[in-house]
């Protein structure tokens, strides 16, 4: 099966060469990468205009203006042509050396979806912040009330869908409620899902991790909107 790796990019002038090598590295053979650039300002873009010369990237597509995650992976999503399309953060948060673990499901056809939880399994977890890890599992235990779904890590960046699920599903959220707007829609779906532990390397503010208390305040309201009204 051909995987579609989607690259939603902001800002990451710095870990952008060393993510696409550790994709393309990667023990998953048959892919694509696809780069959606959200208007950077750091000179990512022009990095990725010398990147794409090189023949290293399948596509790369750049938005005129700043929009956010939830934007730039609607653009990737629809562009995607494999058979399965997982989402890659563009920081090196995430290992692309685990794709082969977290499409495994789909492949033996036991599951549609796949989460990667940090948080099941033995392996490797840099120790950061407290209260994120707080929030994260209150959000996680808020959407599972409504989805009834029994997930560990909602709010995990690896997902795996199978291309013709992710893009049957209409993306209304430009920032970071993607996640639980994906999560509230592939419930009603009734889709297999299945959620593999993984590795994280989480970053600080300080290296450039963006995502605020304002985000949490939101997947809140997103969780309530998707389940309830949507």
């Amino acid at each position: 099966m051909k995987l579609s790796v989607v690259i939603p990019c902001y800002n990451e002038l710095n870990t952008i060469d060393t993510i696409i090598k550790a994709v393309n590295d990667s023990p998953y053979k048959n892919k694509e990468i696809i780069i959606i650039d959200d208007f950077s300002t750091d000179g990512t873009r022009d990095k990725l205009k010398e990147i794409e010369k090189t023949g290293h990237v399948s596509l790369v597509l750049y938005h005129p203006f700043n929009q956010g995650k939830g934007a730039a992976l609607r653009t990737g999503i629809k562009a995607a042509t494999g058979d399965l399309v997982i989402i890659q953060d563009a920081d090196l948060e995430y290992d692309p050396n685990e794709y082969n673990r977290l499409v495994e499901p789909i492949i033996q056809d036991k599951a549609d979806v796949v989460f990667g939880s940090r948080f099941l399994g033995g392996d490797a977890h840099r120790v950061l912040y407290f209260y994120h890890r707080v929030g994260n599992g209150f959000l996680t235990f808020l959407s599972n009330i409504f989805t009834n779904l029994n997930l560990t890590d909602m709010e995990t960046c690896y997902k795996v869908f199978r291309r013709e699920i992710i893009q049957s599903i209409n993306i209304e959220e430009n920032r970071f409620g993607f996640e639980p707007e994906i999560t509230a829609k592939i419930a009603k779906l009734h889709c297999r899902i299945y959620e593999v532990g993984i590795s994280y390397y989480g970053r600080t503010y300080e290296e450039g991790k963006k995502i605020g208390w304002r985000d949490g305040v939101r997947a809140i309201y997103c969780i309530l909107k998707y389940n309830l009204f949507k």
